[in-house]
């Protein structure tokens, strides 16, 4: 992963930076455990990569995940993502369960970004949502996520500013 390119004014005039929300049928944990969240945690960065994402941050749990990127200037950036997110990441699942064909995924919600309030909220619920989970009690110390990444590389006024930003109005859809 490169090291923090810019700071919010360039992501926010970005063609298209976007918040996705994805989350598993009917909310089952099906990636609980390293081994399956390991799965996920790596379609999703290898996907983004592979689609020529630039991915801002990120966060991949059990039952849902949620990322801030900037897409490429492609026609439904996100839906095509999560598509084969879900789909690489279901198969791999149901040839490890020995389930072919099980449903894993429900469904994913986007957000196009489109002013720097919204963008540095989304950034801070993003990297403290294990946090929120109250799986860790520092978010750099949640493995699946891009928290511990952003404060080695980030750029130190940067990084307090989202870090210590308010999300409880934030609208991301987190019901899991």
């Amino acid at each position: 992963m490169r090291t923090w390119p810019h700071a919010p004014p360039r992501c926010v005039t970005a063609p298209r930076t976007y918040c996705i929300t994805a989350g598993t049928y009917q909310k089952f944990p099906f990636f609980r455990g390293n081994e399956r969240i390991e799965i996920l945690h790596d379609t999703l960065l290898e996907t983004a990569e592979d689609f020529g994402w630039e991915l801002l941050a990120w966060a991949v749990f059990a039952n849902h995940y949620h990322l801030v990127g900037i897409s490429p200037n492609v026609e439904s950036p996100a839906r095509t993502l999560c598509a084969k997110v879900h789909t690489l990441s279901a198969k791999a699942l149901n040839r490890l369960d020995g389930t072919p064909g099980r449903k894993v995924w429900y469904r994913y919600w986007d957000t196009r970004i489109t002013y720097e309030k919204s963008f540095v909220a989304r950034m801070a619920y993003v990297h403290n949502n294990a946090v929120k989970h109250g799986l860790v009690e520092r978010p750099d110390q949640y493995p699946w996520c891009s928290a511990a990444w952003f404060l080695r590389e980030g750029h130190g006024p940067f990084v307090e500013s989202v870090l210590s930003f308010k999300t409880d109005a934030v609208n991301v859809i987190d019901d899991f």
